[in-house]
């Protein structure tokens, strides 16, 4: 064999030896080589929208009109940034909130102290119609995740995951709130806007 041919032969070796490393990384559990899924489903599990004693106006009152925010993934999903919007555009902002897997908040509309299982838009009137409404959960992307609608006349509630996943009727709660969720007057750490 000549040297050229030795050279050759190596080179060849060593290109096969480099495929069957790439193979059999390929081959590897995604967890093993660092890039696991991410398995996150997220969405309005819930809402109340007709509060008890809802003509009142009482701070008692607008927190019992809430959405419930879950997440039935298998790991944590920060909604920094995230929203939680009604059909006449107000908004809340979720920030320093991370909802940990098979875990739910609730966005409650009236003022309280934010915590991991509920938060407060610190609002002074209803957000949620209950005769017809749609809430609507966007990432931080501003892409819809989850949306629920509800018509008292029709009794019944539509409900799509992101885009256009319809779920079918039976929702119908308002909003929650849990730890780091904004509120409508921006007041710092852990409240949203609106």
């Amino acid at each position: 064999m000549t040297a050229s041919q030795t050279f050759t032969a190596r080179r060849l070796a060593a290109a096969a030896l480099s495929a069957a490393a790439l193979v059999g990384a390929a081959a590897l559990p995604a967890a093993a080589n660092g890039t696991a899924p991410r398995g996150s489903q997220v969405e309005i599990s819930k809402v109340q929208y007709d509060a008890p004693g809802h003509g009142s106006r009482s701070n008692r009152s607008l927190n019992e009109e809430w959405v419930q925010i879950t997440n039935s993934g298998r790991d944590s999903v920060n909604l920094d940034d995230w929203t939680l919007s009604n059909r006449e555009g107000r908004v809340y902002t979720f920030h320093h909130l991370r909802l940990n897997s098979h875990s739910s908040v609730r966005v409650h509309t009236g003022v309280g102290r934010d915590t991991y299982r509920d938060v407060y838009q610190d609002r002074r009137n209803f957000v949620w119609d209950d005769r017809k409404d749609t809430a609507t959960l966007r990432n931080d992307h501003r892409r819809v995740v989850d949306t629920i609608s509800w018509d008292a006349r029709h009794h019944g509630n539509d409900r799509s995951h992101g885009d256009d996943h319809g779920r079918g009727p039976g929702h119908g709660d308002d909003h929650g709130r849990g730890p780091g969720h904004g509120d409508d007057h921006g007041r710092g750490p852990g409240h949203g806007h609106r």
